[in-house]
């Protein structure tokens, strides 16, 4: 079984990344340069003599400092570009998995480094107006576990054998052939055609409680991708494609018509101020969900499927809190 919860940098990359830390930060040692780089204080300490020994001018004075930084020409970003990289690094879900959250934080130290005067000048003063809080409902430690042997898999077209507690059947094993991860409805999801089912399912990464690489691999199916895979869904399921129509009122009426829901829907402004709202979705029960939250303010036309849904739901509602 491959399994990996850390990535380790290269002495090459390790080198370039403390180049960067001692650039934009002034009072690293040993310990805290350690663990930026997760590595030990005595690798630290042969580190920095090979960069001296490359004629990099590294002094310690409460910490460890380059004498100069000439020898590292700024990048030739200015203050709008150098905003929206790193709001783009600190805002990606990536930062919650091993690999990739090494890998930004060693890009960011690169970014900051290698700005030039007036970007840092102008930094010092500037106040971040903009921020990006993309919500997970993931279990991070649960999540990371499995993250890259799913990647080496999707990469290398190796079958995986799962074990995974699903929402719907439970605990149980499959074989699956993964073929792409994507962040989604607040966590991070692989697609895989699963050989049990003999379909194409969505598996969320932290409900796996087991992972094995087989020697097996597998020949793609031609159009799967993201763009086609999800293109309808209303948020992850899939299914056949289904017209919704829904009467909207009040409150609910203006917040359909100020908003976009989904990518091939069409409003319909009714003269008393209700809307209809028209959409081909794939997959019903995220649509339900959705619609049920506005409650009264919200009555489905079609189809009668989700009516016949939504009546059992009202029967169920009334049974159990009509009397009081």
């Amino acid at each position: 079984m491959r399994q990996s919860t850390r990535f380790q940098m290269t002495k090459h990359d390790r080198l370039l990344y403390i180049l960067n830390l001692l650039r934009s930060r002034r009072t690293l040692n040993a310990t805290a340069l350690a663990g930026e780089c997760s590595v030990t204080e005595r690798t630290i300490y042969r580190d920095i003599i090979s960069l001296s020994e490359a004629q990099v001018p590294v002094y310690y004075d409460r910490g460890y400092k380059l004498a100069s930084d000439s020898f590292l020409p700024p990048l030739n970003f200015n203050f709008e570009e150098y905003a929206a990289l790193k709001l783009a690094l600190e805002s990606s879900p990536l930062r919650r998995t091993a690999k990739y959250g090494e890998a930004l934080r060693r890009v960011r130290a690169k970014v900051e480094a290698g700005l030039n005067q007036s970007v840092r000048e102008k930094r010092r003063t500037a106040v971040d107006a903009t921020w990006l809080d993309i919500a997970s409902t993931e279990d991070p430690v649960a999540g990371e576990r499995f993250f890259a042997v799913l990647e080496s898999a999707c990469s290398e077209h190796r079958t995986l054998e799962i074990d995974y507690d699903s929402v719907s059947s439970g605990p149980g094993k499959r074989q699956v052939d993964p073929y792409f991860i994507i962040f989604r409805a607040h966590a991070f999801y692989f697609v895989a055609y699963c050989h049990t089912r003999r379909d194409f399912r969505t598996f969320r990464i932290d409900r796996l409680r087991g992972v094995t690489t087989t020697e097996q691999r597998f020949t793609r199916q031609k159009g799967v991708s993201v763009k086609t895979y999800f293109e309808g869904s209303w948020q992850l399921y899939t299914g056949e494609p289904v017209e919704v129509r829904v009467r909207f009122t009040g409150t609910a009426a203006r917040v359909i018509v100020l908003g976009k829901h989904h990518p091939g829907e069409w409003v319909e402004k009714l003269p008393d101020g209700s809307v209809i709202y028209t959409a081909t979705v794939r997959g019903l029960e995220e649509f339900y969900r959705w619609v049920v939250a506005f409650g009264e303010s919200a009555e489905v036309l079609e189809p009668n499927e989700l009516k016949q849904d939504l009546g059992r739901l009202g029967a169920f509602l009334q049974k159990t809190y009509g009397r009081n």
